[in-house]
């Protein structure tokens, strides 16, 4: 339909279900103007296409529950795609182009003749649209070209993984428009794990996209990672009277890959004391026992971190098992004690080369005093700087968030609701998420 068809039928409610569905209640209409100044900015960005018809499609950030560092070493994980995403408005097209702007950004053009890895590319967002478009062209798709305009409120650099969403976006509008659906949601996540590992140039693991792309709460075993175990509950912390807010300390990442390849190589140092690629492969008594001789090849430190799997990779399927039976006490205190483990095995809370710069540390000292023994906090995601997450009572919340917006500043906490449904176009229809 025509843009000015699609903003009609927005204020006329035709989209109202699944606009509840994806962001809450509360949100519908505010999100109605959100949607239509992206259309609007897809007109101003392709003057050339103002009379063609147009697609809209949406993909979630996530947020880590449970499983901090374990899925690179093809552990578990607990986790929930969220209500803040990043959309697109997009029209195609028979040339051989896709031309993604996305706002704040420069146009990415990405010419889809030759598909093949640009080392010039590398760390680009233009490298993911091309890495997805080839996976896709290998697995058979007749790609044609298409234009599209991108807003997100996943801000990036909060923890709640805005290339992955991106990356579920652009897969969404390649597999419904030119592969009919079928790629399901774990085929689409491998693809733009694919596309970040081999076209942008990092070696991130599959949680992120897993996530975005199923949506919901879930529980993922990567043992096998081409086939991993993928458990959905229909349980939200709300039913049981909790929020999850995310704090972003302001802290940055530019200068911490040293200190995230740490982890996983220093793991991955003590997995191959045992002649195994993953620590998942290596039998935790075994481990146990191995330790004395283990300290003569690998460091302390990288002994405490796969400690820290070990007992993370377990606690990830209990706090599974605690939300389904609903038992939010135990699921508590499973929470805390996943936050202590961060910070005295993982110890990723801050970077040793920066040891005054301390925000994780403080923010979560503040936490507790505002919390005052409810409800739990911890580390979130990859840790070092950026985001804590704390699961706070609803009477709490906006106490809480304002204690953190005066420590870090305004709009620093994010109150997230849990997302039903991954990567989507916009068609009024509830999406089944079973």
């Amino acid at each position: 339909m025509h843009a000015e068809e699609f903003i009609k039928q927005l204020h006329d409610g035709v989209y109202d279900l699944q606009l509840k569905q994806l962001y809450g209640n509360q949100a519908v209409e505010k999100q109605k103007i959100r949607y239509e100044n992206a259309v609007l900015e897809f007109k101003n960005q392709f003057p050339q296409q103002i009379n063609s018809d147009i697609s809209v499609f949406s993909a979630p950030g996530r947020t880590e529950i449970g499983g901090n560092h374990t899925d690179h070493q093809h552990g578990c994980v607990l986790a929930a795609a969220v209500n803040l995403d990043v959309i697109a408005v997009v029209s195609f097209h028979d040339d051989n182009m896709i031309c993604v702007k996305s706002e704040g950004y420069p146009m990415d053009n990405v010419c889809i003749d030759n598909l093949s890895v640009r080392e010039n590319e590398k760390g680009t967002s233009a490298a993911l649209i091309r890495g997805i478009a080839a996976q896709f062209s290998e697995m058979g798709a007749v790609i044609g070209g298409f234009n599209a305009y991108t807003t997100s409120d996943v801000v990036s650099g909060s923890g709640l993984s805005s290339s992955a969403a991106f990356e579920i976006l652009i897969g969404t509008i390649i597999n419904n428009k030119y592969f009919d659906k079928k790629s399901d949601a774990v085929r689409l996540a491998q693809i733009g794990q694919y596309a970040e590992n081999v076209y942008y140039g990092k070696k991130s693991g599959l949680m992120d996209q897993m996530v975005s792309a199923n949506g919901g709460l879930v529980f993922i075993d990567f043992k096998d990672t081409v086939n991993p175990e993928i458990q959905k509950h229909s349980v939200d912390l709300s039913q049981f009277g909790y929020e999850i807010c995310i704090t972003d300390t302001k802290g940055s990442h530019s200068d911490l890959t040293d200190d995230y390849v740490a982890v996983s190589s220093e793991m991955k140092q003590a997995a191959d004391y045992f002649n195994c690629c993953y620590l998942r492969e290596v039998a935790e008594e075994n481990f146990i026992n191995s330790i004395p001789e283990l300290r003569k090849t690998c460091s302390d430190r990288a002994v405490l971190r796969s400690l820290h799997f070990f007992e993370e990779n377990r606690r990830a399927y209990q706090e599974s098992v605690a939300l389904q039976e609903g038992n939010m006490e135990y699921f508590l205190g499973l929470m805390k004690k996943s936050g202590s483990s961060s910070a005295n095995l993982l110890q990723n809370l801050y970077s040793v080369n920066k040891p005054t710069e301390q925000a994780i540390p403080l923010a979560i000292a503040v936490s507790k005093k505002i919390l005052n023994g409810e409800g739990a906090v911890r580390v979130h995601g990859g840790g070092f700087a950026g985001t804590i997450q704390a699961v706070v009572p609803a009477n709490l919340v906006e106490s809480y968030k304002a204690g953190m917006e005066k420590l870090f500043g305004e709009d620093c906490c994010y109150v997230l609701r849990i997302r039903p449904c991954g990567g989507v176009e916009l068609t009024g229809a509830m999406e089944d998420v079973q």
